[in-house]
């Protein structure tokens, strides 16, 4: 079986690269490797979403799927004074967020191994980012919706970046099912950013 990005433990060799990323006006330098989610640099979509989330600078946060780190350490930058917990199942992902939020002198962050939410279901957040992995499925896709809106303290806010060939339709209509509000923030290149409040 070919490993995704969404294995646990990927078995494919390792071919570490370092990207320089210039992120929401801030320059992160970050490692990825081979087995991990758009290894050759931040993807179109995150980068949308990095550009277009907006959290209080004591926010909660939580990145579902957070990859080597790009969406969870561009988060920490914009809450100093708050907390983002980074969670993936894919191991290699979680040894290079933390390698990366540690070489990028970022300190309010925390990442996990975990499937889906399950390692932080009794935690509470501000906000939930996630560019979820479509290639699971849309149930998974879905299911993190759910959890999300478990994890949510009143208020929170899920933010989600999703292509529209890739189910936003469905991803939207899911989200304004569970939340009480729910809205297409922006659009790009076919991304869509959507955001729901608890």
């Amino acid at each position: 079986m070919t490993d995704h990005y969404y294995t646990q433990k990927p078995t494919v060799k390792h071919k570490a690269q370092q990207v320089e990323l210039r992120l929401a006006g801030r320059k992160l330098d970050l490692k990825t490797d081979a087995g991990v989610f758009s290894k050759g640099g931040v993807d179109f979509g995150s980068r949308l979403l990095i550009e277009t989330m907006t959290m209080d600078s004591k926010a909660k946060v939580l990145d579902v799927g957070c990859g080597y780190g790009p969406i969870g350490l561009s988060a920490a930058l914009q809450c100093p004074e708050g907390f983002v917990t980074m969670v993936d199942i894919n191991e290699r992902a979680v040894e290079l967020a933390k390698e990366n939020a540690k070489n990028n002198g970022i300190t309010n962050v925390t990442v996990l191994q975990s499937d889906k939410l399950e390692a932080v279901k009794e935690q509470k957040f501000t906000v939930v980012l996630t560019n979820p992995p479509i290639r699971a499925g849309k149930q998974t896709v879905h299911e993190i919706f759910e959890q999300a809106w478990d994890c949510l303290l009143p208020g929170g806010e899920l933010w989600v970046v999703i292509q529209k060939k890739q189910g936003s339709p469905s991803a939207l209509a899911k989200m304004e099912e569970l939340f009480t509000e729910a809205e297409e923030v922006t659009k790009d290149k076919g991304y869509r950013i959507l955001k729901a409040i608890k």
